[in-house]
């Protein structure tokens, strides 16, 4: 492995892309991709000539894939776009990368499974998605597996972060702006902060090139969240209590909350086999809120009301 490995990071400029920005750092010369191209190249994943082109001009040693069509609603009537960006960029990277084994991270979802059951997923268990966007991204996850390229596939769920569009800042802001909200309370699943994902994918990173980790002998799909599991209420009772925010919150059945995509019920992944084989310990969601929290405040000074005020 090169002492320097060149790593292109596609999708640099979402909530998670921008944690790996930092993190990945240490591992090696990171060539931040994204559609915009303000602090790299810029990479259209509609079009199979501009990822050609990409690998072309950068001639990366890893790719870190963050990129991805997230609009989980919108995707109900855009499946064509979504489809490019989560299913087909996926298998034309899975064969720019199969023949000179160039290491691959992606990031997959839990949006997977269709969230009927009572018990943690497994890796292997039946993929059933219900939505545009789990089927797409079951598309992606599937056509680089299958590929045989140098793969890692990291299923996570209900990421959140200090930047970007999620549920932490979702609450945050509306806290200040409301005294009641409605939650939905019959969802259960792991928020996950996109940092622990980022700090994650860079020690493992940094073992393939530098640590003597063979990825032939790792390769594969794996579920990476934090660890224990709540509904959405939990989540935002969490982020309230820890805010000190006077918000009322509501809980309410999925029913009473419509929306175009089906969302699983329940979607806790098992990380049993992430653990086991790579040795490291996924923190409890609470505990990672806490700290992302902690981040908030030291960024963003000047949000110093109520809602990330700490009690």
């Amino acid at each position: 492995m090169t002492d320097t490995p060149r790593i292109l990071l596609i999708g640099s400029d979402g909530q998670v892309g921008w944690e790996l920005r930092r993190t990945l750092a240490p591992v090696g010369q990171v060539i931040a991709a994204s559609l915009s191209g303000q602090d790299g190249p810029s990479v259209d994943l509609t079009e199979p000539a501009s990822v050609r082109r990409l690998f072309h001009e950068t001639a990366p040693d890893a790719v870190v894939n963050a990129a991805a069509y997230t609009a989980v609603d919108k995707a109900e009537s855009q499946p064509e776009l979504a489809q490019a960006i989560n299913g087909d960029a996926l298998a034309l990277i899975a064969e720019l990368c199969t023949a000179p084994r160039i290491p691959v991270i992606h990031y997959s979802t839990d949006f997977v499974f269709s969230g009927i059951t009572d018990h943690p997923y497994r890796e292997d268990d039946p993929a059933e998605p219900r939505s545009v966007y789990g089927r797409t991204k079951l598309a992606g996850e599937q056509a680089l597996l299958e590929s045989g390229a140098p793969a890692l596939v990291f299923r996570t769920a209900w990421v959140y972060g200090v930047r970007g569009s999620n549920f932490l800042l979702t609450m945050l802001n509306l806290f200040r702006e409301r005294a009641e909200l409605r939650i939905v309370d019959d969802q259960i699943g792991t928020p996950t902060w996109s940092r622990m994902l980022a700090e994650v994918t860079a020690q493992i990173a940094y073992r393939v090139f530098h640590g003597g980790l063979d990825i032939e002998g790792v390769k594969g799909l794996y579920h990476l969240t934090g660890a224990g599991a709540t509904s959405w209420f939990g989540f935002a009772e969490a982020i309230r209590e820890a805010a000190g925010s006077q918000c009322r919150l509501l809980p309410i059945p999925t029913s009473e909350y419509p929306a175009p995509a089906q969302r699983p019920a329940y979607s806790v992944l098992d990380t049993g086999h992430f653990r086991r084989t790579f040795g490291l310990a996924l923190p409890d969601w609470r505990q990672s809120l806490a700290l992302c929290l902690a981040d908030l405040r030291e960024q963003r000074p000047l949000m110093t009301s109520a809602a990330i005020a700490p009690k």
